[in-house]
Order: structure tokens, then C-alpha cells, then sequence
């Protein structure tokens, strides 16, 4: 069995403590004849595959499998030699219950072994899938993808909610999180840096509800999002410039409209020398330069202590060098830490938040900053938010599933207790085509954006011409 034996002697059965910790055991075997015992459905049982009962044979081996191996040597094993390892048993015990398989089927079901030792399960094959951008899993019987904005039902389930919730608990204790009926809601990641939500029962009322938000390994950059269409080359250029410049920008959205993925493209504009802090909920930010330092944010324990919000990491972010601060998300009391690092020497900050425009991202901000208790008149508040952010650039997910760069605004100071803003671009729609393709373009407003000049001593080159209004920058 390849470099050594990981299969047990009959005489070395293990003693009941040394359950395995990677999956619970499965039911005892049962006869291909056996009818299975009836599991509850969900209220739409026309969206239920059919199963054949190959998962549960799935899960009775792999429960044999975990009996059979050696599990003291698995650490000892690299990826290929523990995969190796796996298909052979397989194989032997296909043989041994006289399975009727083919080549293929043995290796996919050797493959489904493996996904159920050491990953996801059944979910497995969707994160290796590059096309899929989010898996939405609602309770053991159902389970959506997201494919270029559009949401498809997919044939794979699990046996039912306690398999599950078995995979749920991988995926958070591997981040050091929990989750049970004292704490239903969790926020983790995966190994890869995809974003995970999980809710369990008592609140999750139809089986447990985990949404999986997919991230490439291979980061989008500016010239990629204006190959898809998502802004045209002036837009991107403007954009690039104004980071370099070190122009303090907010990217605003709705959820799953690209917040995330623009940040990412725009970081690459900083310099390789500058030293960047970024502070998240679930570390999933992907920036290219090397002096990157990632914190978290830490949920509390089980007896409620312990809790490290992103406040306390802003703050103490502050007091370790930074030249830039970059937060994932401003959710709550946070903004106003933000903001104060946005005025005292670390302009060029980024940090993306929760809103429809950027009128709204500004009051969204003032209500964030309201939050923290802090005892600040309006006015004041107002002004914060005037000198320290530069930018707000504002991204959508169409109702044709693609992501568009829809504003990019310029915060120019205050005009009595008012944020004045200006437009710099717009992505103006014009008409929706009978297979509901959303069709528009990109548009300069004609203003000329006040951090222009500081592009201009920097030495940043940037075409005026491209703030000409009766220019379109670009169709889509």
C-alpha cells in the first residue's frame, strides 16, 4: 500500500476513544435490497433529486474506511500518498462487496471517499468548480449555485442534516469558531479564503443553511473587470490613479455586487513598500503586496467573553505603523475609528460598505458613527466624513446578473451642514433587451475631480479628455 501499510491488523481494533474527529460514524451497513428508512422533505419536493442510495454507500464505506486506517499516520502522509492510500481500499472493498463498478465509477466514488475524509463531501466538486461564484445550501435536500449572476438548481444533497451539519462544523473549527442552538449564526472561511455563513437550528427551521461566497485564486484586476465590461479603460485608469495617489476611497454595494472583488483589483495600484494592516470578519481580502498584515475579528466564547470587535482592531491597528488601513466591511461603530484613520496620516485607506448609492453610503456612515455612542454633534460628524473620505465608488448587480461600476463620486467638502458630492462617471442604462440583457453606457459628467491635481503632482499621467460629458467612455 505504497510507501507503508496504513491498514490495521484484526487484532489492533481500536478502543472506542479513538473515534475518528473528521466525521461522525455512519449507520451500519445494510443490503443493497434493504429499503431505507423515509426521511422528511422539505416543503418543495419537486426540487428533490433522486437518490439512488449511492450517497449512503458512500458514507457506509467511508465510516468502514475510517475503521480501517491507521488514522495516527494520516499527518504523515502528504495529499497524493493519502489519496493513493484511499482509492486502493476502495478498490479492495468494491471487490469484497461485489460492486459492479467500471473504472470511472471506481474512481469517483474513490474520490467522493476522499472529499468526505479530509473536505466538504458532497459540496466538494462546486468549490473546484472556477465557473460557480456562490454555493447557497438550503437545509440537506437542496442546494443552488451561482453561475454568471444566475442562480441554478444542482442535483447534489446530502443523506440529511445531521451529514450536514457534520461538514458545517469542519468548515468553522478549522477557523477556530463554533457554532450549536447557544449560537446558531457563524461566520467562517475555507482554506481558499471563500466566505462562509452558516445558520443551524433553532433559527434555520428547515435543516441548516450555509451560504459558501467563492473567491478565484487568481484575484480580478482592473484590466480584467474592463474586459468583462464591469467599467471602461478611463474609469479603471481614474480609479488606479486615485489609489496611487493615495485618495481615501469608499466602494459602496449592494450584497454580492462586487464590493470585494473591486477592492482587491484597486489595491494592486498601492506600492510594494507601504505597509498595509486589513481587518475583517472573516479574513477573505486577497491583496498582492508583501508587507500585508491580516487580523480578525474574534466571536466570544461560550460563557460570552472574549469578543474582539473590529473597533478594538482599528484601534490597536493604529498604534502599528500602518500606511494604509483597509477594512473588508464598516458594519457598525468601527466608522468612526475609520474615519479618524482616514485624517491623521493614513490617507489612501479603503474600506467598503453596505449601501444603494452614495448619497446613502455617506448616511449609512453618519448612522454607523452614531452607533459608537460617541458625543459628536451632526455637524461635526458631517465634516469628519468631508475631509476624510475622497472617494465613493458605487457597484451593482444588475437584474441580468452582471456587476457594474455605477458611480464614481467625489466628496468635495461641506456647504452648510451638507456633504457635497459630485459625480465624476455614471454608467447610465438605456434598455433592457427582450432576453433581459441590461444594456448602457458609461458616461463623464464633464467635472473635473479635485484630486486630479494631486494625481498631477505625483506625477500620475491621466487623459483629461476622458471627463469630456459628450464623450461615451464606453458601452456595455
Amino acid at each position: 500500500m505504497g510507501r507503508f501499510s496504513l491498514a490495521r491488523a484484526p487484532a489492533a481494533k481500536p478502543e472506542p476513544e479513538a473515534a475518528p474527529v473528521a466525521a461522525a460514524p455512519a449507520p451500519a451497513p445494510k443490503s443493497a435490497a434493504e429499503p431505507q428508512p423515509a426521511k422528511a422533505k422539505p416543503a418543495a419536493s419537486s426540487v428533490l433529486p433522486a437518490r439512488d442510495g449511492r450517497l449512503d454507500m458512500r458514507l457506509r464505506l467511508h465510516a468502514r474506511l475510517i475503521d480501517e486506517l491507521d488514522l495516527a499516520k494520516l499527518d504523515k502522509l502528504s495529499e497524493a500518498d493519502l489519496r493513493r492510500e484511499v482509492m486502493k481500499l476502495t478498490a479492495d472493498f468494491a471487490r469484497a462487496e461485489r460492486m459492479a463498478l467500471n473504472t470511472a465509477e471506481l474512481e469517483e466514488l474513490g474520490a467522493s471517499i476522499y472529499d468526505e475524509m479530509v473536505g466538504l463531501g458532497p459540496i466538494e466538486p462546486l468549490l473546484k468548480d472556477e465557473t460557480i461564484n456562490d454555493i447557497l445550501i438550503n437545509g440537506p435536500f437542496q442546494i443552488y449555485v451561482e453561475r454568471q449572476g444566475e442562480l441554478e438548481l444542482t442535483p447534489v444533497h446530502f443523506r440529511d442534516n445531521d451529514h450536514l451539519l457534520r461538514i458545517v462544523n469542519r468548515i468553522v473549527a478549522g477557523v477556530g469558531r463554533r457554532i450549536d442552538e447557544s449560537q446558531p449564526m457563524v461566520d467562517a472561511r475555507l482554506a481558499d479564503g471563500s466566505r462562509v455563513n452558516a445558520a443551524i437550528a433553532p433559527i434555520a427551521i428547515d435543516g441548516a443553511a450555509v451560504s459558501i461566497r467563492k473567491f478565484s485564486k487568481k484575484p480580478l484586476t482592473l484590466e480584467k473587470l474592463v474586459a468583462v465590461g464591469a467599467m471602461p479603460t478611463a474609469v479603471a485608469d481614474f480609479l488606479h490613479g486615485a489609489v496611487k495617489a493615495r485618495v481615501s476611497t469608499v466602494i459602496s454595494g449592494g450584497t454580492g455586487s462586487g464590493k470585494t472583488t473591486l477592492l482587491n483589483a484597486l489595491s494592486a495600484a498601492i506600492s510594494e513598500g507601504e505597509r498595509l494592516i486589513t481587518i475583517e470578519d472573516a479574513a477573505e481580502l486577497q491583496l498582492q503586496q508583501p508587507h500585508v498584515v491580516r487580523m480578525e475579528t474574534r466571536p466570544p466564547n461560550i460563557e460570552g467573553k472574549g469578543e474582539i470587535r473590529q473597533r478594538e482592531l482599528v484601534k490597536n491597528a493604529l498604534r502599528m505603523r500602518p500606511d494604509r488601513v483597509i477594512l473588508g466591511e464598516v458594519r457598525s461603530e468601527e466608522a468612526f475609528d475609520m474615519l479618524q484613520a482616514m485624517n491623521t496620516g493614513h490617507e489612501g485607506s479603503m474600506a467598503t460598505i453596505h449601501a444603494n448609492n452614495p448619497r446613502e453610503a455617506i448616511g449609512r456612515l453618519e448612522q454607523m458613527v452614531a452607533m459608537g455612542g460617541m458625543n459628536i454633534s451632526p455637524d461635526a460628524m458631517r465634516q469628519q466624513i468631508a475631509s476624510a473620505i475622497g472617494l465613493i465608488v458605487q457597484v451593482m448587480r444588475l437584474p441580468d446578473g452582471k456587476r457594474k461600476l455605477t458611480y464614481v463620486t467625489e466628496i468635495v467638502g461641506m456647504e452648510g451642514n451638507v456633504v457635497q458630492m459630485q459625480d465624476i462617471f455614471t454608467f447610465v442604462r438605456t434598455h433592457t433587451a427582450p432576453d433581459g440583457t441590461v444594456h448602457g453606457e458609461f458616461r463623464a459628467s464633464g467635472l473635473r475631480p479635485r484630486c486630479l491635481d494631486e494625481m498631477t503632482r505625483r506625477g500620475i499621467p491621466y487623459d483629461v479628455a476622458n471627463f469630456d460629458p459628450s464623450r461615451v467612455l464606453g458601452q456595455a
